[in-house]
């Protein structure tokens, strides 16, 4: 008879319990005292089922009830007996709408970011000869493309992109009121959000942004010192004097939607702690989220390992401070833990890293779509036109190549239920193949989500009524 082993499984304890996350499902069950008697038994030696019951008994257990946990595990994957079988993703439906579309109404910008990943040293995009802003035909095309090819979903999202978003804002407000209206015809929920550098921000502009409900996702690197020392004009000059006043004025009359603060993470820009209180406490953002910048490893901005480690640590300590707010029923407003979070309440079991040239498209002002808005303006990377569709044998290629069943060092990975991999721009910047697994982060991503594990256990055995909202938070 084989052996019965551990199965791929990763266990954790939270609240004075135990859990177990279930790679292969990415389902979490608490475990009572036989079933984590069984894995530990486990742990380092197989066992045939004769002596992994008499090892149960001879601890107290009695036979029958060791057996029916043997039973229950094996089912759940969390033991195997004998050879382990490889798991492999459920095939992607033929037809799969679209959800979420990123309209890049310019690929201009009035900033001079050293890192930016659209015009700094590791850009992808190929703009030259093409719009640098969207016109009208194109914004209309794009959605009304998007509506067809949505066709089926009860709620959908438009969100705004750019370059600098702000700087088409007249085209801005003539789609959303366009989308709008389409909407209400095909009896659709539609919700819309923009991301922008918060220097164009005027009181009309705040206005329309509240009126029609926007969310707002502010770039910004934290206090004065951080935010000036990359995300600077075109003379070189610091932008957070410019963008405090603004933020303020934003965070004062916007109060339809959260708004938030999204930081990029470089090697001058490291103090997550601080930057965080700033940005949550000192300006008032609803929510915080941090990620490391993407760039080739030996720019200067690069985060070294050494360096991830310590913002590893930090991340943990707001993770104790998100815990402690949860266990009170209150808000913290740290959203790497949220949306975390909500993967884990979710059940989430991704087999791509992200619904990039999926459920999600980008397009560019000349109407190219691309996976997302970080491919938009790259030849490279385009999967075709509003006018014409997505080519689907691209769409296909793109991804198959970002598929967790062709990324081999996955395969063993208790985390891949949440990462698959990693970002598609971030392989392709660091490896030059968007299917390539982000293997430089991958002990930091363990790290990272045996963190949430613990978190989500702690708040599902002291206080589960604030996990309800996760159910419908947007899991990206």
């Amino acid at each position: 008879m084989s052996a019965y082993s551990r199965g791929d499984v990763h266990l954790f304890e939270g609240g004075n319990a135990n859990y177990a996350y279930l790679a292969a499902s990415g389902g979490i069950v608490a475990l009572d005292r036989i079933s984590s008697g069984i894995l530990a038994r486990l742990e380092k030696t197989a066992l045939d089922h004769s002596d992994l019951i008499s090892k149960m008994v001879e601890e107290g257990f009695r036979a029958a009830e060791v057996s029916e946990g043997i039973d229950e595990l094996t089912q759940m994957s969390a033991i195997r007996n004998g050879t382990p079988l490889r798991t492999m993703s459920e095939a992607l439906p033929e037809e799969f709408p679209l959800q979420t579309l990123v309209l890049n109404v310019t690929n201009q910008c009035n900033l001079s970011c050293h890192y930016c990943y659209e015009f700094g040293e590791d850009k992808v995009a190929t703009p030259e000869g093409k719009k640098k802003f969207m016109d009208w035909e194109t914004a209309k095309a794009s959605i009304d493309y998007f509506f067809h090819d949505s066709r089926g979903r009860k709620s959908v999202h438009i969100t705004f992109f750019g370059g600098e978003t702000l700087m088409n804002f007249p085209l801005l407000k003539q789609a959303v009121t366009y989308a709008q209206a389409e909407a209400e015809r095909r009896r659709v929920k539609l919700d819309f959000s923009l991301t922008t550098n918060a220097t164009l921000l005027t009181p009309k502009i705040i206005d329309f942004l509240a009126e029609n409900a926007i969310g707002v996702t502010v770039s910004i690197d934290g206090a004065k010192e951080s935010q000036d020392t990359f995300r600077v004009f075109k003379n070189g000059r610091g932008t957070y004097d410019v963008i405090e006043p603004k933020i303020k004025e934003l965070l004062a009359k916007h109060t339809t939607r959260p708004i938030a603060a999204r930081v990029t993470m470089t090697s001058h820009a490291m103090d997550v702690l601080g930057t965080y209180k700033h940005l949550k406490h000192t300006l008032g953002f609803h929510e915080v989220g941090f990620a490391p910048v993407t760039t080739s490893p030996n720019r200067l901005y690069s985060i070294t390992p050494v360096g991830m480690d310590s913002v590893l640590g930090q991340f943990q300590t707001l993770a104790e401070e998100y815990l402690e707010c949860a266990k009170r029923g209150e808000h913290h407003g740290f959203s790497n833990v949220s949306d975390t979070l909500a993967e884990l309440h979710q059940g989430v079991n991704k087999s791509l890293p992200c619904g990039a040239g999926l459920g999600l498209v980008g397009v560019g002002p000349s109407g190219d779509i691309a996976p997302c808005h970080r491919f938009v303006d790259s030849d490279q990377h385009k999967i075709g036109n509003v006018s014409t569709g997505i080519d689907k044998e691209k769409q296909a290629a793109f991804l198959k190549r970002g598929n967790i069943d062709a990324k081999y060092d996955c395969h063993t990975c208790w985390a891949r239920p949440l990462c698959a991999g990693g970002c598609h721009h971030e392989a392709f910047v660091r490896y030059g193949d968007t299917g390539h697994a982000n293997l430089h982060y991958c002990d930091w991503i363990r790290a990272w989500t045996d963190t949430c594990l613990r978190i989500y256990g702690t708040i599902a055995s002291l206080n589960p009524a604030f996990l309800d909202h996760f159910s419908e938070r947007k899991a990206s």
